[in-house]
């Protein structure tokens, strides 16, 4: 064993006794373990006790100042954290790995932990080892499993991401018919009390998984086995964690579910169904087994009725790359490039928003009213954002609170966030006539906190620890026990100094020491001689003998150890009048709990409003106009992301207009005879032209304008969208054995089966991963469903300009091409969407731009000509046989030798025939011939 293995274990000296407990047996082909071998030491028995009540999590193991790791979890923890594994020791004749980390480092390790997956048993000592050992050699210090830590209950602020919600979600399930079930949800965030319920057919069960996002999803076993979700299992980043039982029965999830909010009936909550109740008493049942009964507060359940939201699967979230980019980062995402929200609370609940733009329209009109009002009242908006820049994450440190988990900081984030509330509810109420949205935020900061505001920044300190336990969080002067021990604690020498000068002065002995030693404490030590004085009338009723020396005689008195017992309890008595305070401090703050999580979510609503129209101002983003019908008309879009990035670059982005509204019955006509449609637009043109980025901003102005932001656009016009569907660029999915093109289809057949007349449908190059006319014929379909059966409104973006030609006989789809210019050879991408179809892709020049080998773009070219001279235009294509594609190419000619200087050629250059005599004009034919002789050889 290492060191400081060494060193935590004599800490505990008692745990290194003689052996009790009886090992496991141990395994076939392992050598016979020795009598000692085969027991383990009573702390090994009661860490192998421990680990049995809490299988499938690490077990962090307190010992001194380490948690240690042992056995598989050692091993385990070794690689997830990088950590050295050493061993301690025998079991079963073979060594005991181990590992540690240190326990004022433990919330390092715990989120690297909880982010790869693992639950964590966090293992306390229960008393001071000094107990164990007054109870004799073997004991061992008491300990117990205090917490549960896994992805989805953490709630301390260093492990959880600020601008993202920490749910944990449970699922229970009904039949709905004989073969098909419907799902349970609710989500709660521990870090702060948000709880929702809802229920979903099993068809909608990903979606509304994607949408929340959670960080774990408990579940009985049996929805966990079930075959038809192992994908689902497979797919989601969350962790998964069966529960090892049946859903809890309703009438058990509904006296839960009563029980932790001590009401009598849930009529005054709303009406739930039986399959979201079980699952509210799942998740309840799950957090009071990993809390170990610490009392959560949860604000009351909000049911989220199906089609309040607009309805985005996991790969439409995923080719749009809302919240995170296809390589999964937030930088590069459309939440990036949206986010001016200045707290955790705003980013929170933008990001929210943004996974579920809403359905309801008289929501989303409240919700634009309020940026309106916010983006015409620059000072207000100024004010605004400047208070929540300093308004701390109430709403989490009120759930720390609730927990018994919060420190001295947490109480300062209450102060100074209702501090925030008060300024701004002062703000809103000079600012004239609100918009509903922000008067309901200035009605509930109004008066928020009472008294709580003074009370709390007259009890805390400016300078606060991280932990309760430090002490020091107290100002001076709010409590005088408390100065006083505080006194007495930092000013021991003086009351000493003060006692010893009285003896010395009392007595007449100038030589009085007061001292003091681990053995005796405190004491009064005089020379021998004139202890002898101390021990007779009067002196020996104040002092008493306590030892004598060769040359000095040792006393005590009642006052010395009344004085010794003040300052040995000073730090002791002074930190449990902090505890005290804090916990009536805590009492004070519950008792207003429904008041303050009320506000934490005005100041995030507010948040997220000055946000939007801070984007609006910054960008010139405009307002879009939102109904029930089937518009789709954007003049000047542009792509947020894609803008973004070319601005950082000084380059300009090029807007373009779409139109997809959709026809609707005209006036005093039946209904059922014009069924109202949305219109399509095929989209043709270049590679790298920019249709996917096209394709992309009409379906993300779509999502910015339900989830209540202006749109960057000119002017956007917008029926509501009820469901989106993206297919987008290409990705295989090789470990369940799909391809490229498996993958395409089956996200193209979701589409095709699920899109409504409301829907808004993005497809781009539908059929491109298979041959050409299985292809062609697949797009083809594609688009006579779409526009017969589906009826909505979509965007198609293709490489087949055979399609274009469908214009003609679909009344509802119309052609739409990327402008380009050649310039010297060059291509050139306008980025300028038209009508009208492309008439080539340029595919050979974005080769070459690619840095393809000159051969091959040659050999590229001549075969396009061949194939394009094949079809003279007649429609009609060669068979394979005559095809170009299938004939050799002939063997390029080896490249020509560089030519050699000619000797004669330069002898000819150099002559003058006028300056030449007779003689040297002979001698320069001799010279020619001799050249002409060497070249030739």
């Amino acid at each position: 064993m290492d060191s400081d293995t060494g060193r935590r274990l004599r800490d505990e000296g008692c745990e290194t006794a003689e052996p009790v407990a009886e090992a496991p047996a141990s395994g076939r082909g392992r050598r016979p373990a020795s009598e000692d071998e085969a027991r383990v030491s009573p702390m090994m028995a009661q860490y192998v006790e421990i680990k049995a009540a809490n299988p499938g999590s690490l077990l962090f193991y307190r010992m001194g100042d380490f948690y240690e790791l042992f056995f598989e979890d050692a091993e385990v923890a070794s690689r997830a954290l990088g950590i050295v594994l050493t061993k301690r020791g025998k079991h079963a004749g073979a060594d005991i790995p181990m590992c540690g980390v240190p326990v004022d480092r433990a919330d390092d390790y715990l989120q690297r932990l909880i982010g790869l997956g693992h639950r964590v048993a966090v293992c306390e000592q229960t008393e001071d080892p000094a107990e164990a050992r007054r109870r004799g050699g073997k004991s061992v210090v008491r300990r117990a499993v205090v917490r549960l830590v896994t992805p989805g209950t953490i709630t301390e602020e260093r492990l959880l991401d600020p601008g993202r919600a920490n749910l944990l979600l449970a699922l229970a399930r009904r039949r709905a018919s004989e073969s098909a079930w419907a799902y349970g949800l609710a989500a709660v965030d521990i870090s702060t009390g948000r709880f929702s319920l809802g229920e979903v057919e099993a068809a909608g069960l990903s979606a509304e998984i994607a949408r929340l996002e959670p960080r774990e999803i408990v579940m009985a076993e049996a929805i966990h086995q079930d075959p038809g979700l192992a994908r689902l299992w497979r797919d989601t980043a969350a962790a998964v964690t069966p529960m090892g039982r049946g859903d809890l029965d309703p009438a058990s999830a509904e006296r839960a579910l009563k029980e932790q909010f001590g009401v009598a009936t849930l009529d005054g909550f709303g009406a739930f169904t039986r399959v979201e109740v079980a699952a509210a008493g799942a998740v309840l049942h799950y957090i009071a087994r990993t809390q170990l009964g610490a009392r959560v507060t949860l604000s009351p359940p909000v049911r989220q009725a199906a089609g309040v939201s607009l309805m985005i699967d996991a790969a439409t979230r995923q080719n749009l790359e809302l919240t995170r980019t296809l390589a999964g980062e937030r930088a590069g995402s459309l939440l990036a490039a949206i986010d001016r929200t200045v707290g955790g609370a705003g980013a929170r609940l933008l990001a929210e928003r943004l996974a579920g733009p809403s359905t309801d329209l008289a929501l989303i009109r409240r919700r634009h009213d309020a940026v309106a009002f916010l983006v015409g009242e620059g000072a207000l908006r100024a004010e605004l954002r400047g208070e929540l820049a300093r308004a701390p994450d109430m709403a989490r440190a009120l759930s720390r609170i609730g927990l018994e988990r919060a420190g001295p900081r947490d109480l300062a984030a209450l102060r100074d966030g209702l501090l925030a509330a008060r300024a701004i509810a002062t703000a809103l109420a000079g600012a004239g006539a609100l918009p509903g949205e922000i008067g309901k935020a200035a009605r509930l900061l109004a008066g928020v906190g009472g008294d709580l505001v003074e009370t709390l920044g007259a009890a805390l300190a400016d300078e606060l620890p991280l932990l309760k336990r430090d002490g020091g969080f107290l100002r001076e002067g709010y409590r005088a026990e408390l100065d006083e021990a505080r006194a007495l604690q930092s000013d021991s020498r003086r009351f000493v100094a003060g006692l010893q000068a009285r003896y010395a002065q009392d007595t007449g002995c100038r030589t009085l020491r007061i001292k003091h030693n681990n053995v005796l404490g405190y004491y009064i030590e005089v020379p021998q001689a004139f202890g002898e004085t101390l021990l007779k009338d009067p002196w020996r009723a104040t002092f008493v003998h306590r030892q004598t020396m060769v040359d000095a005689m040792r006393f005590t008195s009642v006052e010395l150890g009344e004085l010794e017992t003040r300052i040995a309890g000073a730090a002791e008595r002074g930190l449990a009048l902090e505890l005290a305070a804090f916990a009536e401090l805590a009492r004070a703050v519950m008792a207003q709990a429904e008041g303050i999580a009320a506000a934490a979510s005005a100041l995030a609503a507010l948040d997220v409003a000055a946000s939007h129209a801070a984007l609006a101002v910054e960008l010139n983003w405009t307002r879009p106009v939102i109904d029930d019908g089937l518009a789709f008309r954007i003049e000047g879009g542009r792509h947020p992301v894609v803008e973004a990035a070319l601005t950082r670059a000084g380059e300009a982005f090029i807007a373009n207009a779409c139109d997809l509204s959709g026809t609707q019955p005209r006036p005093g006509q039946d209904p059922a005879g014009q069924d109202p449609a949305g219109q399509i637009l095929l989209v043709t043109g270049p590679n790298m032209g920019g249709k996917s980025t096209f394709l992309r901003q009409n379906a993300l102005i779509a999502v910015l304008a339900q989830m209540g932001a202006f749109v960057p656009a000119a002017s956007a016009h917008l029926g509501l969208v009820d469901r989106l569907f993206s297919r987008v660029g290409a990705a295989d999915d090789l470990a369940r054995g799909h391809s490229t093109f498996m993958v395409e289809m089956v996200e193209t057949a979701a589409i095709l089966n699920q899109a409504t007349r409301r829907s808004l449908v993005v497809l781009d190059e539908i059929g491109r991963g298979t041959a050409t006319f299985d292809g062609l014929s697949i797009a083809w379909a594609c688009l006579e469903h779409l526009h017969g059966v589906n009826g909505c409104r979509a965007l198609f973006a293709t490489h087949f300009h055979e399609l274009t030609g469908l214009a003609r006989r679909l009344d509802r789809l119309s052609n739409a091409t990327l402008k380009v210019t050649e310039w010297k050879g060059d291509v050139v991408f306008l980025h300028e969407v038209v009508p009208g179809a492309a008439d080539r892709s340029y595919g050979l020049q974005v080769a070459r731009l690619a840095g393809l080998p000159s051969s091959v773009i040659a050999r590229a070219k001549g075969l396009l000509a061949e194939l394009e001279r094949g079809d003279g235009g007649r429609g009609r294509r060669a068979p394979a046989a005559e095809l170009p594609l299938f004939a050799a190419a002939p063997p390029e000619p080896p490249p020509a030798p560089a030519p050699r200087p000619d000797p004669v050629a330069a002898l000819l250059d150099g002559l003058d025939p006028d300056a030449l005599s007779p003689r040297d004009a002979l001698d320069a034919l001799y010279r020619l011939k001799a050249a002409r002789a060497q070249g030739s050889g």
